[in-house]
């Protein structure tokens, strides 16, 4: 340690040569948000390099995707809804059910916990008519893995795999496509959250997916 080489004054870098490279960095920070970030993101692409490397559609699919989504989230919110009344038996099973959850042990309770997070497989059917979009989300933890296989009976989709961080929050996109007949491969959660796909039939016949699922999640459920 105390024989190691000791810069001398003329071999440290001169200010002039730290602001350089400082614009340098910014320089280059500015052209990826401009030629990589904004197309893919966003579908903003001011120079036309996004569109080149076709980051430009993915930013459009996903934009278009999201707007798609929002819009039936809200419609879905306006529609009434008519409350559910359940039979004196079933209220009558919910609290003994609420009562045996404040009094169940610490270890069984961790039982719980363990046991929602192990490995499991479904297959789910979705028809979608023309124009018509759904969105299904599985409940993960961060880190977690699930292998999926989907297909598309009777023509193609538009397709955004995106995850929902616990609480809300931006929603953070993995893959965006249009036209596509099936998709496979892992999905690896980034975040504690919800995360699967929302489809968009654009085609004018119904189609059939076809969604198989297996790994760690919790539920898996329809959101849209």
């Amino acid at each position: 340690m105390y024989n190691s080489d000791i810069p001398t004054r003329a071999e440290l870098p001169s200010t002039a040569q730290l602001i350089k490279s400082t614009i340098l960095a910014l320089i280059a920070a500015a052209i990826i948000l401009v030629t990589i970030v904004l197309p893919a993101e966003h579908a903003v692409d001011p120079t036309g390099i996004g569109r080149m490397l076709k980051l430009t559609e993915m930013g459009e699919i996903r934009q278009q995707l999201a707007a798609e989504a929002e819009a039936d989230r809200l419609r879905d919110q306006q529609s009434p809804q008519v409350p559910a009344i359940a039979p004196s038996g079933e209220k009558r099973s919910s609290l003994l059910t609420i009562l045996a959850h404040l009094v169940v042990s610490p270890a069984a309770a961790s039982d719980r916990i363990v046991v929602a997070q192990a490995a499991k497989a479904e297959e789910l059917t979705i028809v979608l008519k023309p124009t018509e979009g759904v969105e299904y989300k599985m409940t993960m933890v961060k880190g977690a893995q699930v292998r999926f296989t989907w297909t598309v009976a009777g023509g193609v989709v538009n397709y955004d795999m995106h995850g929902t961080p616990v609480g809300g929050g931006k929603e953070s996109s993995y893959k965006a496509e249009r036209g596509v007949g099936g998709q496979e491969g892992t999905l690896t959660a980034g975040f504690d959250g919800t995360h699967g796909w929302f489809w968009r039939n654009r085609g004018t016949q119904p189609v059939t997916i076809t969604l198989k699922v297996e790994g760690a999640y919790s539920e898996i459920k329809r959101v849209i």
